[in-house]
């Protein structure tokens, strides 16, 4: 019986979570909050559709174990060394201003000091999966604001670990006193050890013997097997399944397999995850919202700005502009799913009292599905505070210099804004032609980097019109936007074309989309990098396929002109949209080899009539390690020569028959 309650739950839960998602989805909102509010609506404290929600609290613990199993896979020690100074810096800033401030706050107003340490773990986490899914659809991870945000969340990611740890000490259950806490850590640092040495010797072996088999279902097993066994020998020694999951994850992240198990554990991870914040849901009681609406959307408030300001104290030392590190801020703001485990935890160990769990379970919810809306309009928000109140001036960080005017003003020049790959490029062609450049970069490391190699760079945000003033765009001739932040680059767009109405404007951005809006700003010429990396894999196809360069011009200029429009088209790409080609032939190359006994050995090209007769073009002969190019049709041939030949398939077959004596058989001649 207890069974069939069990599915009829499931049942329900993912009925209610399929149209609770789909609504979400509607509103174009991420789908790991619809999950919170379905459980909130199913929960005991509302509908009552889920009376107990024990019954699939086993469930929900199997999806924190696979979610820190995943995220285990994910992280890599080699993505640690890549964002380096970001996830050091930044990470450590934020954590420790949250946790510091929240406890600070807790603790003044007469909370015991375990407990308000153990509020400010749970304020200093965010949401991973929400924030690297929210700036991967806008297109923002590679932007500064996206990387800063991405190493907060690797430097959080890896404090859950330690905060795992120190519960039982909160909690007064490890010896009561440090030496109980360093006992702990001392035994988890040898677990971590274990799982390194296992990570790269036993592991990979014992993945590659089963690989082996070409089975499937046995790699699946092995992987479920490794993570079960090291969550098992974590839990044995003190510490928490979750720890061991994620250190499980590590293993395999270090393997040559992490991307094959990353693809079988997604479809397992994404359905328990699910039960789990449905399951949060359930926890949350509507009444302790209804009867304190104040004080829940004060602590909404108070959470998002204290977050947003702590988490751009890091970013600001870096050097990053303060708009910059006010939207990291912005991203990292809410509570994390890694919280909602802590609580769980914290709960069971009594350092929360009921009436405290279900204020932060309120505040957490309401953090989360807020998310998007910062996110969205954290870009326009911070312009409008920029112009009351210069931010800079607020969060001043330990910025270089900003880019100041010139004594002797350059003009008839060329302003690049960003200097990534484009920039660095583009920068370099300029230089070898002699043309005056000047790049303006919001990443301070990377321009006292160029300017120590002799490059014209400057520290600025070129969205202010003051930056684009000093670096000469009314006088430029062109001004190049190769960023990958579409809010930033339009901007950019608006100003220069504010400040110089003839300058000449080129736009690199990421979608086609953004093509008529950047064009209505003031663009010259947008450069979209999806449909660019489009045409110029079909114009190497056509090449190859001996189509003449003049029509590969003239489909690619009526493809730009039209904005892309026919690449645009929903459906497949229709011949007749684009300049006929179908009337084109289909050119092959052959080298054709002339063994002892050949028919055309010892004549020249001329007595063999070849291009006569077949068709073919011979295109040169290669004779010992001699390369003739163009040969003489007077020149005899000889055993050994290998002729290039062009031609259509069968003008090529009968150029072998006519010069071997015998057509061409299948894999016999060599294709160029």
């Amino acid at each position: 019986m207890e069974q069939l309650l069990v599915l009829r739950d499931l049942a329900v839960i993912f009925g209610a979570s399929l149209v609770v998602v789909l609504v979400f989805h509607r509103l174009r909102l991420p789908a790991l909050p619809g999950f919170i509010v379905a459980g909130v609506v199913l929960g005991p404290n509302a509908l009552g559709l889920i009376p107990d929600v024990h019954r699939v609290e086993g469930l929900a613990e199997v999806g924190v174990i696979l979610l820190l199993f995943t995220i285990g896979i994910e992280f890599s020690l080699s993505r640690l060394r890549e964002m380096g100074r970001q996830v050091v810096v930044a990470g450590a800033c934020q954590v420790g201003l949250t946790v510091a401030a929240t406890g600070a706050a807790a603790a003044a107003g007469t909370t015991r000091w375990q407990v308000a340490l153990f509020l400010g773990f749970l304020a200093a986490l965010s949401s991973t999966a929400i924030v690297l899914k929210l700036l991967t659809e806008k297109g923002d991870i590679d932007t500064p604001h996206g990387r800063l945000a991405t190493g907060v969340l690797i430097f959080q990611d890896l404090c859950v670990v330690p905060m795992m740890l120190a519960l039982p000490f909160l909690a007064g259950r490890a010896a009561g006193s440090a030496a109980g806490l360093v006992v702990a850590f001392g035994k988890a640092a040898l677990v971590v050890v274990g799982v390194l040495v296992a990570a790269r010797t036993v592991v990979p072996r014992v993945l590659a013997e089963i690989l082996k088999t070409r089975s499937r279902e046995l790699f699946l097993i092995a992987i479920i097997l490794v993570g079960t066994l090291t969550a098992l020998g974590t839990e044995a020694v003190g510490a928490s399944l979750a720890l061991g999951a994620f250190l499980a994850g590590l293993v395999i992240s270090e393997s040559d397999y992490a991307h094959q198990a990353m693809a079988e554990l997604l479809p397992f991870r994404d359905i328990f995850i699910s039960l789990f914040f449905v399951a949060v849901g359930m926890l949350v009681q509507l009444d302790v919202v209804l009867q304190h609406p104040a004080l829940t959307f004060a602590g909404v408030a108070v959470l998002l700005s204290g977050k947003t300001l702590t988490a751009a104290v890091g970013p600001a030392l870096l050097g990053y502009s303060a708009r910059v590190a006010l939207l990291a801020g912005l991203a990292v703001s809410q509570i994390g799913e890694f919280s909602f485990v802590l609580a769980r935890e914290g709960r069971a160990a009594g350092l929360l009292p009921g009436a405290l769990y279900q204020s932060f379970l309120a505040v957490a919810v309401f953090t989360m599905i807020l998310t998007p809306f910062l996110l969205q309009g954290g870009p326009a928000l911070l312009d409008r505070l920029d112009r009351v109140i210069r931010l800079d001036r607020v969060l001043p960080g330990l910025r270089p210099q900003e880019v100041a005017p010139a004594t002797e003003p350059l003009a008839d020049h060329v302003v690049i804004a960003g200097l990534g790959l484009n920039g660095r490029n583009l920068a370099a062609a300029l230089r070898a032609i002699r043309v005056p450049y000047l790049i303006v970069e919001l990443n301070p490391q990377t321009v006292r980097h160029a300017r120590a190699q002799g490059e014209p760079a400057f520290y600025g945000d070129a969205t202010r019109e003051e930056i684009l003033r000093a670096l000469g765009v009314d006088r430029a001739r062109l001004f190049v936007v190769a960023i990958s932040d579409p809010a930033a680059t339009r901007r950019m767009v608006r100003v220069a074309r504010g400040l110089n109405p003839t300058v000449h404007i080129i736009a690199r951005t990421r979608y086609v989309v953004e093509i008529p809006e950047l064009a209505r700003l003031g663009a010259n010429v947008v450069i979209p990098e999806e449909f660019e990396t489009s045409i110029e894999i079909f114009t190497r196809v056509l090449a190859h396929y001996q189509v003449p360069q003049g029509d590969i011009d003239t489909l690619v200029t009526r493809i730009r002109a039209s904005h892309y429009q026919a690449l645009r088209t929903q459906g497949p790409l229709q011949l007749e949209q684009l300049p006929a080609l179908s009337g084109l032939p289909q050119m092959s190359a052959e080298r054709v080899l002339l063994p002892p006994g050949a028919k055309a050995v010892g004549r020249s090209l001329a007595a063999t009539r070849l291009r006569t007769r077949t068709g073919a073009l011979v295109l040169s002969i290669r004779r010992a390690d001699q390369d003739i190019p163009t040969p003489d049709p007077r020149l005899p041939l000889a055993a050994g020569d290998e002729l290039s030949i062009v031609g259509q398939p069968h003008q090529l077959r009968a150029a072998r028959e006519l010069l071997v004596g015998q057509p061409a058989e299948p894999g016999q001649a060599s294709r160029s």
